[in-house]
């Protein structure tokens, strides 16, 4: 089911387009974050923890800005990462008004098992797939990369 948007400068078939990826991207998602390596854990939580896998120790503002909240958002989440052993906090070497958090092996394992996790579902799902649609989905996989780094 396609909502077409009111915006006449769009042509319709693409603003139908649009609606069905926007709503197809929305349910995998929703569908592969499901699958975690702790079940308790929030989708923002787990957003810090794949982050600073990635990107190394942040500050409590970087991490806000990166995850786009406010920094009292970010401390709450953080906080609670802290008590459940996945991140810490250590001063800032060069200037000690700073507090660096960074990853524990607990917090780098649950970040690696729920990867882990998303990725066996998804190839499971694939697995039931024909050639032509595997196809398909690989050439939509590098089209919607390229969007997402507009």
């Amino acid at each position: 089911m396609s909502i077409v948007s009111s915006s006449p400068d769009l042509h319709p078939d693409l603003s139908a387009t649009a609606s069905d990826v926007r709503m197809a991207t929305f349910r995998l998602t929703r569908r592969l974050r499901a699958e975690r390596a702790v079940d308790t854990m929030s989708d923002g939580q787990f957003a810090v923890l794949a982050g600073l896998k990635v990107h190394g120790p942040h500050t409590l503002g970087e991490l806000a800005e990166r995850e786009r909240v406010t920094a009292p958002s970010m401390n709450r989440t953080v906080n609670c990462l802290e008590e459940s052993g996945y991140v810490t906090r250590t001063p800032d070497a060069a200037d000690r008004r700073k507090v660096n958090i960074a990853l524990t092996d607990s917090g780098l394992e649950v970040v690696r098992e729920t990867v882990r996790r998303r990725d066996a579902w998804l190839e499971q799902a694939l697995a039931d797939l024909s050639p032509d649609e595997l196809d398909v989905l690989t050439r939509a996989a590098e089209v919607m990369l390229g969007l997402a780094a507009r």
